[in-house]
């Protein structure tokens, strides 16, 4: 990428995750590295620059709407990578995604909606390898640790000959922190658009539905489990749940294992990952996510209670009447927890996987961090850093994941930041 004005620019930075993600930056990033925050309101820009403390006091501010196609392909064309936490995607995100593609500028977004990634497959895929863009989607809790993790454990399966990954299963065994507002608002909009969409529904069916080489994937009546897909009414949602996140218990040890809320997205991230590299996770992958609820004689009621739940909220947010009491309940975007609920957050996963040869691993996934917020803006403002000023990146170009575009330079970046990808051969 020829030289721009900025290696940096934040979009959306005064929202919630967005300052989490700029003092991140005002701390990380180093004196030389020459970043802009931007947004809709300059006001609020100056106030967020001052809160930032002296770091901060030279970079650059942008008022910019998100519907300004002209004003944002300006401000990508200056900067080497824009990093945007303005959700939801498909409503707020496709002109500043298009305006990366058009000008050759690397992207990262925070997205977990299906049917925007599909979208930028479908519409920047061919133009951003053309310019040089790197348009890498899911840059935080959604899907760095889930896509980072099957990439390290792949690697090591690899480097010890012992074939490629077949059955593969992260579990979450510890998670405390919330879900931001955001987040909650794009699947909060995805539901209603699958109400309506018949083609969206087939879209958020298909757990294959972000390949680009759909016709060389397993066929979508085999459906491996990974989440809820999208709901379009009530009836069936039990049943779509027994067949997609079922309630299990796993003989060998007697715990249960109930649905993770963001298995279907997350799933659909590590299975593009394993195509845009030829399969190099292997053909026979059979990668899905659940919750681990222990073996306590309350561990199947809990886990039956998370299914119901889940596909109840899901259900209930495509329709208006349902959808009203719901929002009651949940955080609204740019709503976020206090500075010390957020430093009690934590997250723990492992991700088991036998291998083709029989070989067994387990690779722990965590941090310190609350998932949702800090740990979200730390793997974003990291991402972004590593666009801008790494060498040793796997050079993919178009759209990408966190696995693909940044692999173990991403990997290295977040252990100094106290993440753990752990991987231990087990048998």
């Amino acid at each position: 990428m020829p030289d721009r004005e900025l290696d940096i620019v934040l979009y959306g930075a005064t929202g919630f995750v967005g300052a989490l993600t700029a003092a991140h930056l005002a701390q990380h990033a180093g004196p030389g590295v020459r970043i802009a925050l931007a947004g809709r309101s300059r006001s609020k820009l100056e106030a967020l620059r001052i809160e930032l403390g002296p770091t901060a006091s030279s970079w650059e501010l942008v008022a910019v709407d998100a519907t300004d196609a002209p004003g944002l392909r300006g401000l990508a064309a200056r900067s080497r990578v824009l990093a945007t936490t303005v959700g939801p995607y498909a409503t707020h995100g496709k002109e500043v995604a298009r305006a990366c593609a058009e000008s050759g500028t690397h992207y990262a977004d925070l997205t977990g909606e299906v049917l925007f990634v599909r979208w930028s497959l479908d519409e920047l895929d061919a133009r951003a390898r053309e310019t040089g863009a790197a348009i890498v989607h899911a840059c935080g809790f959604d899907s760095i640790p889930s896509d980072l993790g099957v990439l390290t454990t792949a690697r090591r399966v690899a480097a010890d000959g012992e074939g490629t990954l077949a059955e593969t299963t992260l579990l979450v065994r510890s998670l405390k922190g919330g879900f931001s507002g955001g987040t909650i608002d794009s699947a909060r909009q995805q539901a209603i658009t699958a109400r309506t969409d018949a083609r969206a529904r087939a879209v958020l069916g298909d757990p294959y539905a972000l390949s680009p080489r759909r016709s060389e994937e397993p066929a979508s009546g085999r459906r491996p489990a990974g989440g809820i897909a999208g709901v379009a009414g009530v009836a069936g949602v039990v049943d779509r749940l027994r067949r997609l996140v079922p309630v299990d218990r796993d003989p060998a040890t007697g715990r249960w294992t109930g649905p993770f809320v963001m298995a279907s997205f997350n799933t659909r991230i590590v299975r593009l990952s394993n195509t845009l590299t030829d399969w190099s996770y292997g053909r026979d992958l059979r990668y899905r996510e659940a919750t681990d609820f222990g073996s306590g004689p309350m561990s199947p009621v809990m886990a039956g209670g998370m299914a119901v739940g889940l596909g109840g909220v899901v259900a209930g947010m495509a329709y208006r009447p349902t959808r009203a009491v719901i929002d009651r309940f949940l955080p609204k975007p740019g709503e976020g927890p206090s500075p010390e609920k957020q430093a009690a957050g934590r997250f723990r996963l492992d991700i088991r996987s036998t291998t083709t040869t029989g070989a067994r691993y387990c690779t722990r996934v965590g941090a310190d961090y609350d998932p949702g917020y800090g740990g979200t803006a730390v793997m974003l403002g990291q991402t972004a850093l590593a666009l801008a000023l790494d060498d040793g990146l796997p050079r993919r170009v178009g759209v990408c994941t966190p696995a693909t575009a940044l692999g173990e330079v991403l990997v290295e970046r977040l252990r100094a930041q106290g993440f753990t990808f752990d991987v231990e051969r087990e048998g």
